[in-house]
């Protein structure tokens, strides 16, 4: 992917100073928030109640370092700064045409845990997005694991990653994130979990949106990008992480979508480049 040289934006807090999460005066390892992000992932669990039960504390307290700009030389702070200026770039043209504007959300970076509106954002989780304070959240440590323990390599998969949250905040902005919070206990559990896949796939679809109008406006992929995406998406989705446990397929279970999906969706928005291409609420299949 073609990034150096590139707009960063000026919207990344790094809270990387922060203290974290200890849980019963231990750190949580990597191999706890490994367990915790596919027993997330597979099961639907939040990940703050598997580490609390892992690490037998649920209520430690969380330290907050003020937010600073990252460091001028932190190459990997540069990479995701520079992708968050390009999804800005993107979803501030499309909301433009659209007639409307577009608000920039922020990106955290942090170590561990931190707080955010929606509760206390955990290393375990990956990157999300809190819609409360529209921000998405990240520890960079995330893509060793995307790399090494998903087998998902390389720099256009971690961009895939970082506009897919961004898409997210892109259906915050719409009003279809507050709709689907609505339905929330007024649906069976089954029910919503098929709403919560048809609301992940289309933020991988605003995700190959923005690699649309990117490589259009300033060439940004490179020889085997397409592809990198292509396999993250297939890595993340249920049912790989499900048959990656050892355990059964459960349709029933999903939140994200299987792989195919993933990927059928990234690539509607990444060849079509338009909103309408990215309506899986009103698709009869995924």
């Amino acid at each position: 992917m073609k990034w150096e040289g590139n707009r960063q934006s000026d919207n990344v807090e790094d809270r990387r100073g922060s203290v974290g999460r200890t849980v019963g005066g231990r750190g949580i390892g990597v191999g706890t928030i490994v367990i915790a992000l596919i027993g997330g992932w597979v099961f639907g669990i939040n990940p703050m109640t598997i580490l609390g039960v892992l690490g037998g504390d649920p209520a430690a307290q969380v330290q907050k370092a003020p937010a600073q700009r990252p460091p001028a030389d932190d190459r990997m702070a540069a990479f995701v700064s520079t992708v968050l200026g390009d999804t800005e770039d993107v979803w501030n043209g499309l909301f433009t045409q659209a007639g409307t504007r577009y608000k920039e959300p922020k990106l955290v970076l942090f170590r561990g845990a931190t707080p955010t509106a929606c509760g206390t954002g955990q290393s375990a989780m990956g990157p999300f997005y809190c819609p409360g304070d529209q921000r998405v959240y990240i520890d960079l440590s995330f893509y060793e694991t995307l790399r090494n323990r998903l087998g998902a390599p390389g720099d256009f998969a971690q961009a895939y990653v970082i506009a897919h949250e961004v898409g997210h905040h892109v259906q915050n902005l719409m009003g279809i994130t507050g709709k689907l919070d609505q339905l929330r206990g007024r649906v069976s559990q089954a029910e919503y979990n098929k709403l919560s896949v048809r609301l992940e796939l289309q933020a991988d679809c605003f995700a190959g949106i923005w690699a649309h109008h990117a490589h259009q406006a300033r060439q940004v992929l490179e020889k085997g990008d397409v592809e990198e995406a292509m396999n993250a998406a297939a890595r993340i989705g249920d049912d790989a992480l499900q048959r990656a446990q050892g355990g059964a397929v459960v349709p029933e279970s999903f939140t994200h979508g299987t792989s195919a999906q993933r990927q059928r969706w990234f690539n509607n928005g990444l060849t079509q480049g338009n909103v309408k291409a990215c309506d899986t609420f009103s698709a009869r299949t995924l």
